[in-house]
């Protein structure tokens, strides 16, 4: 790693590359996995649904590459452990784990319940660091692959109606960048995506003004972009993630008004 060039280590050619997509039955991770096999790349498929992973793997645009099915509860950690192993005898090795899985439910402090509120951050935090546990060591043992975490531009500051989603995402934008200062030197890459708002059937879920909403397959086409530029942060839309990159410098005074005036609540 050089003070100037690409903060991860190189990934396969896409033809050669084994990629572990969690997440992968709508939304970003369906249309991650679809541009992934229509590259030529081995891509196991995970998610709660069989039937959807098996609309995806056969989608004839993503047919150059090869899809394994792998239904998994992402929530069950000895699962994941399970499918981990799994994978590791089907593929060999893999290059990258790319975990997609979240769920999203808007929150103000007055609507704050406990089950609710463990409910989305075992999704969304206490999953995806299960995961990890499970394929470091693998990873460690091959001496290279990568791990890719997605988050949230939500997780930058705190926001009206994601009083736990922007703490969850706020958490994984921490543990991705101490993950990352742990595997780089021993080679295995770590990427923090970051998008704002993406048109999935979570985000329809919403009733307020979305900025910059972006489509599921441009979100897709981003961030096989950032891992081939090899950046450790792959956030999106571009203008969208400079207006909340500027916010989170500002002091708490200017930041509140701010927030304010902008979504009025």
């Amino acid at each position: 790693m050089t003070l100037f060039g690409p903060l991860n280590p190189p990934l396969p050619a896409w033809q050669d590359a084994r990629v572990w997509v969690i997440g992968a039955s709508y939304g970003i991770g369906a249309e991650v996995a679809r541009a992934l096999l229509a590259r030529g790349a081995r891509v196991a498929l995970s998610a709660r649904s069989a039937d959807k992973l098996r609309d995806v793997a056969g989608d004839p645009a993503a047919a150059r590459g090869a899809a394994l099915i792998e239904p998994l509860d992402f929530t069950d950690p000895a699962a994941v452990a399970a499918a981990w192993q799994r994978l590791q005898a089907a593929f060999k090795r893999i290059d990258l784990v790319l975990i997609v899985a979240g769920t999203h439910k808007e929150m103000r402090a007055w609507e704050l319940d406990d089950a609710e509120s463990r409910a989305l951050l075992e999704v969304n935090l206490h999953a995806p660091i299960a995961t990890v546990a499970a394929v470091v060591p693998g990873l460690l043992a091959q001496g290279r692959g990568a791990i890719a975490i997605v988050s949230s531009l939500a997780g930058y500051r705190g926001l009206p109606k994601a009083l736990i989603y922007g703490a969850s995402k706020a958490a994984l934008i921490n543990f991705s960048e101490a993950l990352y200062l742990d595997l780089r030197p021993r080679n295995i890459g770590v990427y923090l995506i970051n998008p704002g708002f993406v048109k999935t059937p979570l985000t329809d879920r919403n009733e307020f003004r979305m900025p910059h909403l972006i489509s599921a397959e441009e979100a897709a086409a981003e961030i096989v972009a950032g891992l081939e530029r090899r950046e450790f942060e792959i956030r999106f839309p571009k203008a969208f993630a400079r207006q909340l990159g500027l916010l989170r410098h500002l002091p708490y005074r200017l930041y509140f008004a701010a927030v304010r005036r902008a979504t009025g609540l």
